[in-house]
């Protein structure tokens, strides 16, 4: 039994399945889309393979305000949940107590209603004759005739809504396993808490930071409920472009040149921020926390 745990072919057999997992589910899959994206013609005259990198161009040059529009909203909702979730994370793992299990149902809460419900409850929170329109008219951040629905506005606030637990939840896993120690060792050597909270309580909490931000970030991208929800035409997203290529045009060639491209994207995006975050912010050293001058 030890000699076998000590091979070196153990690691690898050990990751055998999850390599044969993300082969079957991911790999293959990707290929499929991307050799899709290079056939041509339509479902009438049946599509052929004819290496058309025509399709990529196409989905770009067509699609470009929709790609740059998914983006923005993904990323501004991403934004307000990080801006949300941390002080929540915060108050859950060093001053909710007693509730802190309440606090963290709460949370997760939503979760017991399917996503497509939670986004169609939205519709009523933000109509014109809701609350909320009603409130901000009485403010006069909006007008009489003022509406939230069918805006930029509206789409982010339920993509933000709909993904804040999974920003909430790996932050708070990152500070709640942290030694409250360090916080009291940086305080005697800080003199005051704003300062001991930047050298180490962020530092340690950054792959929370990431990995929430990712978690977010990823799916809000290619989100497409909440268009068509809350937003209107003027507010679609690359997903509602890849599902109306998909089930209405039904030109396939072009909805997986799409699919891949943004893909790439995220994928490219993704290796770049990992970069400037650090591979310190990644792993979460403790003991260069602590060191930090």
């Amino acid at each position: 039994m030890g000699a076998w745990a000590k091979s070196k072919g153990t690691p690898y057999f050990l990751m055998g399945p999850g390599l044969l997992w993300l082969t079957i589910f991911f790999v293959l899959p990707m290929l499929f889309m991307l050799s899709v994206s290079l056939y041509q013609g339509s479902l009438d005259t049946t599509f052929e393979m004819t290496w058309h990198f025509e399709n990529f161009k196409t989905a770009i040059t067509d699609f470009d305000t929709q790609f740059v529009r998914s983006f923005i909203y993904a990323g501004a909702a991403t934004l307000l949940c990080l801006v949300i979730a941390y002080p929540l994370s915060y108050a859950i793992a060093f001053k909710a107590g007693r509730w802190r299990q309440v606090m963290l149902l709460c949370v997760i809460a939503p979760f017991f209603t399917t996503y497509l419900i939670r986004t169609y409850a939205w519709q009523t929170i933000l109509s014109n004759d809701g609350t909320v329109v009603n409130v901000f008219q009485t403010l006069g951040i909006l007008g009489d005739d003022g509406t939230l629905l069918k805006t930029p506005t509206a789409v982010i606030a339920g993509l933000t809504y709909n993904f804040l637990p999974f920003m909430v939840l790996p932050i708070y896993a990152s500070l709640e396993q942290m030694d409250t120690r360090l916080i009291e060792a940086g305080r005697d050597l800080y003199s005051n808490a704003r300062t001991a909270f930047f050298k180490i309580t962020l530092p340690i909490s950054m792959p929370g930071v990431i990995a929430g931000t990712l978690l977010t970030f990823i799916p809000a991208v290619g989100d497409y409920v909440n268009a068509t929800f809350l937003g209107s035409p003027n507010q679609a997203m690359i997903g509602n472009v890849i599902q109306s290529q998909y089930l209405v045009t039904k030109d396939y060639p072009i909805a997986a040149a799409i699919s891949f491209i943004m893909m790439a994207l995220i994928v490219l995006m993704i290796a770049i921020y990992i970069k400037f975050a650090g591979e310190e912010s990644l792993m979460g050293d403790e003991a260069e926390v602590v060191t930090a001058k």
